[in-house]
Formats: C-alpha cells, structure tokens, sequence
C-alpha cells in the first residue's frame, strides 16, 4: 500500500544503518515522507549536525528532514509528556509546512513508520496508521545505545560523515627531517595490520609537500628551467591558508572511509608555525582553520636519533633546530595533548602506540539523552 505522506520520528543519536533502512523503507512506501529529527539541548552531537548527516544520505526529493529540539523527558504513559513531544513535532512541522508556530494541527499524516515501540501510539495519536519496519533488529543489529557505548564495535554501521566526525585523529608534527612522514606510515601500517575494523586505518600525507613540488615546477617552466628551489620562491599568506584548507579536506575524505583511528602527517596547527617561519607573522586565517580541525593527539618528532637529510627542500640544521623548539613551545603553550618521541625509528614507533591506545582506550563520551 502507498501512503500519501508518511512520518519517520526518531533522535538519531547517532545516524546508523537502522535508521537509513527505516527512512528507505518509509520512503518507498510514500508519496511524502517528513523525517523529524528530535534532539534534546543537552545531547552532545548537536541536531542541525545530525540532520545534515541524514539529508547527505537521504537526497530523495520527496523526503524532508525537519530539525527539532525536543526537551521533553521521556514517559510514554503520560499524556501529558506525550503532548509535549507532539507540540514539538507541530512546531517543526509548521514551519515545514510555512503556516508559522500558529499552526494547531500537524500536517496530514496518514503512516507512521517506526522500529521502535513507541510507533504504534505516536501512530493513534496522529490517527495514522502504524508501519513496523524491522522492529527485532534482525536486518541491522544496531542501535543508537550500542554505538553511543562502542563506537568501533558498530563501525560498519555507521555512514561516512558519522565515521569522520567519530573518527580520532592523531597528528605527526615536527621539524624539518625529524622522521614525520617515516613515523605517519608507520603507525598507520601498525594499526591496519590488526585487521578488522582497523584494517582501513589510512594516514594522510603532507599537503604542504606536494603544493611547494608543483610551485617550484611551476616556477622553473616560467624562468626557462633555471635551477630554482624552495628558498628561491616568494611566499602570500593565502598560500598557507589553501594548503591549511586542502589538507584538512584531504583529511576529512580519509577518515569518512577510513577505521576509527585516522593519522595525519601534519596539520593548521604546523602550517602556522610554517607560516610564522617564511613570511615572520602570525597567520589568523590558518588558525581558523586549526580551529575547526578536530584532532585528539599530537605526535612531535625530535630530531634526537634522525641525521639531518638535505634533499634540497630543506632549510637546514641550524632552523632544524629551531623550528623544533618553536613546535614544543607552542604544543605546550596552547595545552594540546601531545608526547614527544625521539631515538630510534623502533623506540619512536613503540612509544607512538602506547600514547595512540592509550586515547582509544579512554573510548568516546556522549552526553546522555533525556
């Protein structure tokens, strides 16, 4: 039977395979569908974010995904909570529907669709009828509880962009020839050789990198091929903030398919020291960028136990050194949680693990929903 205009309700908290299955079934079964989307204030994840999530993975035209905060605490067998949450579904519904907060009566809804028990009476209440959509979990065994209280273990469950907002990221950062690429690599590779979910844990290179090979090779088609090199190339301060940009997008692409441990060779943060080196100033668009950024770990390189290489993009020994002091000043000065490793590739890498199992440990914290 199809159903002029349907009802999927739910919190979303967060978006999983259950919940795109119930609003593709709903959707199919509908001329209309109206999603609500129902956050409380105090829930971590903020509702305009997960709505977002869910309108990504549901561009159906005929579907709308309808933001609503719903502060109401939970009591299915008190009418007058149950009245609560309803006026909450009217006002987003009125809004939807462009008869302002005025509006008495929700929109027509002739199908509520539902996996949970609540369907049924949200269904009488709208004098609609009620559709069960996998209510056992048989399709998809997960739930909005389970991946609050084990983000790994519901992975596969879960859509790209809920993978890369959940997704810790580990930044290596250091000085010139301090083994920041060679250590990224590797602790990826560590991860990746679990297996199971971590099995597509990915590193992402250094933007910067690629961005000064093609300037340089820009440089020397336009001088005829003269042996141009780094320290011979003009610097603006929107060069640092696109490669700040590109590589954080660089990053979000990567850890949207990747496992939930993502590790980053470099960051905004870096980019501004860089900044900072070439042109002496600080560099507020690139800290907005940082800001943005959501990383949970920094790695600094010492150059202890790393002979300086020069493979005619570096500055040298002396800025070597101190470039790697400005990274310690300023990861302790801003208070990031950082370690610093140095010695050995072995004892680096060893030390890494420690401190990158020691943030999965501590796991993930959702504020509890009402």
């Amino acid at each position: 039977m199809r159903h002029r205009h349907g009802l999927v309700v739910g919190k979303f908290y967060p978006p999983h395979a259950g919940h795109h299955h119930l609003i593709d079934t709903a959707a199919a079964a509908c001329e209309r569908l109206t999603v609500v989307a129902a956050g409380s204030s105090v829930e971590s994840i903020p509702i305009a974010l997960r709505a977002a999530w869910l309108r990504e993975r549901h561009p159906q035209p005929d579907v709308e995904i309808v933001p609503v905060v719903d502060d109401a605490e939970i009591d299915l067998h008190s009418d007058a909570v149950w009245e609560e949450h309803v006026s909450a579904f009217r006002a987003g519904l009125a809004l939807l529907s462009g008869d302002g907060a005025g509006m008495r009566e929700l929109p027509a809804v002739d199908a509520v669709f539902s996996s949970e028990d609540y369907g049924a009476e949200l269904a009488r209440r709208l004098s609609a009828v009620h559709v069960p959509v996998d209510p056992r979990r048989l399709r998809h065994p997960v739930s909005g509880t389970a991946v609050r209280l084990d983000p790994v273990a519901c992975w596969q469950w879960l859509s790209p962009p809920v993978r890369a907002h959940l997704a810790r990221r580990v930044v290596v950062v250091g000085a010139e020839s301090t083994g920041t690429t060679t250590l990224a690599r590797a602790l990826a590779a560590h991860y990746a050789g679990r297996g199971g979910v971590w099995a597509a844990t990915r590193w992402v290179p250094e933007y910067g990198r690629l961005y000064c090979e093609e300037k340089v090779a820009a440089a020397r088609r336009a001088d005829r091929g003269r042996d141009l090199w780094i320290g011979d190339l003009a610097w603006s301060p929107e060069e640092f903030t696109l490669i700040a940009e590109r590589h954080l997008a660089l990053e979000d692409a990567a850890a949207r398919a990747g496992s939930p441990l993502l590790i980053c060779d470099t960051d905004a943060f870096a980019t501004c020291l860089w900044h900072e080196r070439y042109l002496g100033a600080p560099a507020p668009d690139v800290e907005r960028v940082h800001a943005r950024a959501r990383h949970d770990l920094w790695i600094l390189t010492d150059p202890e136990g790393v002979p300086f290489h020069q493979d005619g993009w570096r500055d040298g020994e002396r800025v070597r050194r101190h470039m790697s002091g400005r990274f310690r000043e300023e990861l302790d000065r801003r208070a990031l949680p950082h370690i610093v490793v140095a010695g050995s590739h072995e004892h680096r890498l060893a030390r890494a693990v420690d401190a990158v199992d020691a943030l999965l440990a501590e796991g993930w914290t959702f504020t509890d929903p009402l």
